[in-house]
């Protein structure tokens, strides 16, 4: 196949839609390894011990749906990407979840009382530590999961780019929850591999979190999928390294 028509397959990828915090498309494309503890597991143990709840940056709500046996009486969730507020909204307010578009970063307040649940969850969101501490009930409990700054660094090399967040790490937000008056209860930090059967695949992962590559596009980086298309023919494949980590927190 030669490059024309490979670019014309990969302008295609380009097109697909994507909604929520959905990578169902790559089943099978992309193969993340995973991370030695399981945050869903451990959310949904916090969750029996509570009253409330509310969920960082739900995304399109797809995995609070997936703990909904082990919901408390109170369940709120946040987002602030439009498409993705309305279409949490949708999934989630026929079940009494209550669905508040709320920027997360690390100083931002968020417009909670104090002490207004006993668990708030964040997977793959910003966080303002303080303020996750405000909201929290004494006794309460904060679980995140988080993709490290250093996530498939060299997946964004070969795009010429650099990672925008590199001190996401948990040097950074431990002794922001430490010293929100939290007291860390559990870390775990990982890295294995991202890999990818085709540069399509790639294409469609990058359109999908546009801050990896910043100004990412089939006609503004031909030459780099190209690239990485001689790469996979030769023999060396598409792997890349994942790092995440794991906080939990709790408050005296």
């Amino acid at each position: 196949m030669n490059s024309n028509e490979l670019i014309v397959i990969w302008k295609r990828e380009e097109q697909q839609p994507f909604t929520g915090w959905d990578f169902s498309y790559l089943d099978g494309r992309m193969i993340e390894e995973q991370a030695p503890w399981s945050y869903s597991t451990r959310a949904a143990e916090l969750m029996r011990q509570a009253s409330s709840v509310i969920d960082l940056g739900t995304g399109g709500g797809e995995r609070l749906l997936k703990l909904q046996a082990h919901w408390p009486k109170k369940v709120v969730a946040t987002e602030d990407y439009p498409p993705n507020f309305k279409l949490a909204t949708e999934r989630l307010s026929p079940f009494g979840v209550r669905v508040v578009e709320v920027p997360l970063t690390d100083y931002d307040p968020m417009p909670f009382a104090d002490g207004e649940f006993d668990l708030v969850l964040n997977r793959h969101s910003g966080f303002n530590a303080r303020d996750v501490a405000r909201i929290l009930a004494p006794g309460g409990a904060f679980l995140t999961q988080q993709i490290h700054g250093l996530w498939a660094y060299d997946l964004i090399a070969a795009f010429d780019a650099k990672p925008q967040w590199p001190e996401a790490t948990l040097g950074k937000y431990v002794p922001q929850l430490t010293g929100a008056g939290l007291a860390i209860v559990n870390t775990q930090e990982w890295s294995g591999q991202l890999s990818f059967t085709d540069v399509g695949a790639i294409v469609y992962y990058l359109k999908a979190v546009p801050w990896f590559v910043p100004g990412f596009s089939v006609a503004t980086h031909s030459k780099h999928l190209l690239a990485l298309q001689s790469r996979l023919e030769s023999g060396d494949g598409l792997s890349f390294v994942a790092r995440k980590y794991l906080i939990e927190a709790h408050k005296g």
